[in-house]
């Protein structure tokens, strides 16, 4: 038996409910940093930030299942459901700290705003991307849509992947490494999923 073989087999009897819990352990700890002055001299924007980075890491979490199981033969499908809908926890977190703590419903503002600053718009459409996925993150939608259906549907995730990296990127706005690395690492893995699709497509003849 390989060691990817091995690995599954244990991974098999692991159930992925405990990623739920695990994954509200950096909430947790924002929260109790937000009410003990951990978060800076601008809490609410810490919170806005760190809830976003939070969100877009479990996104491209979900991305890097695909090219572990295709590279190593580890097989994390079964976790992937929990991964995404935590990432989509986090963008709504993300989504609500920025409309009640920090725009207090400003409806005017946050409409000028959107006008104003481009990634904004770009995270609205992320999050409306995102609803439909978590509305169909469960195995009564895969057996109502159908699974090819559902497969396509969840395509979505692809150009949410790369709105949230553009809406980080721009929303730091002084270029600095780390946003700059989440967008490779993004534009990377989409680009690996193109080269698989191209290699599946059957080769026309004349």
């Amino acid at each position: 038996m390989t060691l990817a073989q091995t690995i599954n087999q244990r991974l098999r009897r692991l159930p992925a409910w405990p990623l739920y819990p695990a994954g509200l352990l950096p909430l947790g700890y924002m929260t109790w940093q937000l009410f003990t002055g951990g978060l800076g001299v601008d809490p609410v924007l810490t919170l806005e930030l760190e809830t976003g980075l939070w969100a877009l890491k479990f996104i491209v979490a979900g991305l890097c299942v695909t090219p572990l199981r295709r590279w190593t033969g580890i097989s994390l499908i079964k976790y992937r459901r929990a991964i995404g809908l935590t990432a989509f926890f986090y963008v709504l977190v993300h989504f609500l700290v920025w409309l009640t703590l920090d725009m207090q419903f400003l409806w005017g503002q946050i409409g000028a705003d959107m006008l104003k600053r481009p990634f904004i718009t770009l995270g609205m459409l992320a999050l409306l991307l995102m609803l439909p996925l978590a509305a169909t993150s469960n195995n009564l939608a895969i057996r109502r849509l159908g699974a090819a259906a559902w497969g396509r549907l969840h395509r979505l995730t692809y150009p949410v992947a790369l709105l949230g990296a553009v809406h980080f990127l721009l929303v730091v706005k002084a270029w600095p490494r780390q946003p700059m690395v989440y967008l490779a690492l993004v534009l990377a893995l989409l680009a690996l999923r193109v080269v698989w699709a191209r290699r599946r497509m059957p080769v026309r003849t004349a």
